[in-house]
């Protein structure tokens, strides 16, 4: 038994994971199922719960203990020789044994045992040993029950084919006084079942230990330094940690402790805003609010890249050949409009001066404010929102490749000059245009291949999608889709939490104002992502309330992540706003941001 249970612990190592692994269909199930990975851990647990069964029958004796008994006298054609018949008691609880353990390895992978849940308020390892106690002793004589029916389900219709291949391999007669365990008769043997029962009982209750135990030692609290006392501690420091690309739960048990720290100590938090000396630079607050930052912002990306799917029912659409043909005949138009628009305009300009030439090309730009502008390229929506008003972004890979002429005559033009304008309005800027223009429009006329293999991918798509099996494994669920975006969201409530708490403490605490120079890209942060999730719980399959979880072994908190989030962030805000209040009005954010800042102050969020 402390071979198996040694085995079992080093399975529960090495399949371990803090987030999450959520099949979006059920082929992907179906694929996790079949994967080697998973192959190998339920093999070896059969093999294990069949080494726990042989021990189960060799500790009750009697009828159970030997695999081959002596036949009676009947069964002999010679009294002198004694014949070896298969004891199919003792077959049975070994192949209960292996059934169990392979349904407990397709239970571990479906029911995401291996996931490392950690608890939300902190407890001693003997308090939380203890509470777990008796609902994994009901929860294995439960499912133990559950397991006795199936086995003797299939006992009842398989049996017969592992007692002929064992009573072949190893020359046994089969006892012809005694009736066969594949017949209802021989199934109804109250200390068959009951033995059988207890077999599952004391399996189950000894590999939840191992693996109770387990999450409960793996996912205790621990302290980090954030200063280092010698030099070779350096790495093990909570800024160096959260730089750097730790295993996945390193890096979880650093964010707990980033937010413990930051609720629960004074001290820890003066050396998160201390300065380094000499130098006197934050490397410490400069370290830990790039870490949160960084992961609030790739949850933004990700939740913009998924609400964008959803909004394209996860298809980009292919343009046809009419429609690229369309298109082109609508830009040849459109080149033909240019050069007319382009020859009366340098009639106007020649008899017009330069001054309000330059004056009627800056007045659409001034009702742009410097603070808008800064804002909408610091947010994720930037390219979007420059797109739409007509900015041009200098960074923008679009920036000075030609698209459409519909493109080049919305770009606004800062300053020109004379000898700029005679050349718009002569000939040769014309055709230098509808040279450019035929160029592009070569470049994007698809070839016919392309074309045939779209149409071909198209039919082949259209097809499938009519056939109710296919459709049955590859559909997608939509709620399976949500928790798999949000699978990792618990170190996004760590890292939300331990920063606003952070610059909460810091209107106190902070000494040197460290703070104070990140607070509106924090603040700007919060609410972009306040903005993306609140965008996310308004799209058509995305539940608004989280669904009842009750009490039970297997931990299905992951589930629920989303809306712990949605809470969190939300608390995030206020904490912020209420310690602040109004001296926020003085921190630099966009106006659209302003708006809904000033709601949080007014509690009206």
């Amino acid at each position: 038994m402390s071979v198996v249970i040694l085995i079992i612990s080093i399975f529960n190592v090495e399949f371990y994971a803090v987030v999450p692994s959520i099949p979006c269909s059920r082929l992907a199930l179906l694929g996790k199922i079949i994967h080697p990975r998973q192959v190998i851990h339920s093999v070896v647990h059969a093999i294990m719960g069949m080494l726990v069964a042989w021990c189960a029958a060799v500790m009750t004796k009697g009828k159970f203990q030997f695999l081959a008994l002596p036949c009676t006298a009947s069964e002999s054609l010679d009294g002198a020789v004694q014949h070896m018949c298969l004891n199919e008691y003792h077959l049975f609880l070994l192949l209960s044994g292996a059934f169990m353990g392979y349904n407990y390895s397709l239970l571990y992978l479906v029911n995401n045992m291996n996931y490392l849940p950690f608890p939300i308020i902190q407890q001693y390892k003997y308090l939380r040993f203890r509470r777990s106690l008796p609902l994994l002793v009901k929860r294995s004589c439960v499912e133990s029950l559950y397991l006795v029916r199936n086995v003797c389900v299939a006992h009842y219709f398989f049996g017969y084919i592992p007692r002929a291949w064992i009573s072949t391999t190893m020359d046994l007669h089969t006892d012809s006084k005694l009736h066969p365990l594949d017949t209802l008769t021989g199934l109804l043997d109250l200390s068959l079942l009951y033995h059988t029962w207890l077999c599952g009982v004391f399996l189950l209750i000894t590999w939840h230990v191992t693996w109770l135990l387990f999450k409960i030692y793996a996912t205790e609290a621990h302290h980090f330094p954030v200063q280092p006392t010698f030099a070779e501690e350096t790495d093990q420091c909570l800024p160096k940690i959260l730089n750097s690309n730790p295993p996945l739960i390193i890096k979880f048990l650093a964010l707990q402790d980033l937010m413990l720290l930051s609720q629960y100590s004074p001290i820890r938090r003066q050396e998160v805003f201390s300065l380094s000396q000499p130098g006197g630079h934050p490397h410490n607050w400069t370290a830990i609010s790039k870490e949160c930052l960084n992961l609030l912002s790739d949850l933004t990306q990700k939740l913009i890249i998924q609400q964008e799917a959803a909004a394209t029912n996860g298809r980009v659409k292919q343009p046809s050949t009419g429609e690229l043909g369309r298109s082109l005949s609508s830009s040849e138009a459109a080149v033909k409009e240019e050069m007319a628009f382009q020859t009366q305009r340098s009639n106007v300009i020649s008899r017009a001066h330069m001054p309000s030439l330059v004056k009627s090309s800056l007045l659409p730009l001034k009702a742009l404010s410097t603070s808008d502008l800064g804002s909408s390229f610091g947010s994720p929506f930037s390219s979007a929102l420059n797109r739409k008003a007509g900015i041009l972004d200098l960074n923008s890979p679009w920036h000075g490749s030609v698209q459409s002429p519909h493109v080049m005559r919305r770009g606004p033009k800062l300053w020109t000059s004379s000898s700029d304008l005679q050349m718009n309005g002569s000939p040769q800027a014309s055709f230098s245009m509808i040279s450019v223009a035929r160029v592009g429009n070569e470049a994007i006329q698809p070839s016919f291949i392309y074309t045939w293999l779209q149409n071909k991918q198209e039919q082949v798509r259209s097809f499938l999608s009519k056939r109710v099996l296919i459709m049955y494994f590859f559909n997608k669920h939509p709620e399976a889709s949500i928790q798999a975006v949000f699978s990792d969201a618990q170190m996004h409530i760590w890292a939300l939490e331990g920063l606003s708490r952070l610059v909460a403490a810091s209107f106190t605490e902070d000494r040197f104002g460290v703070v104070q120079t990140t607070l509106p890209v924090i603040l700007n942060t919060l609410l972009t992502l306040q903005e993306v999730v609140d965008k996310h719980f308004k799209l058509p399959h995305a539940s608004s309330k989280p669904p009842r979880i009750s009490g039970s072994l297997m931990d299905t908190s992951y589930k629920t992540l989303r809306f712990a989030l949605r809470a969190s962030l939300k608390t995030a805000i206020y904490r912020i706003t209420t310690t602040f209040g109004e001296h926020l009005n003085a921190v630099q954010v966009s106006a659209e941001h302003k708006k809904r800042l000033q709601q949080f102050l007014e509690f009206k969020e």
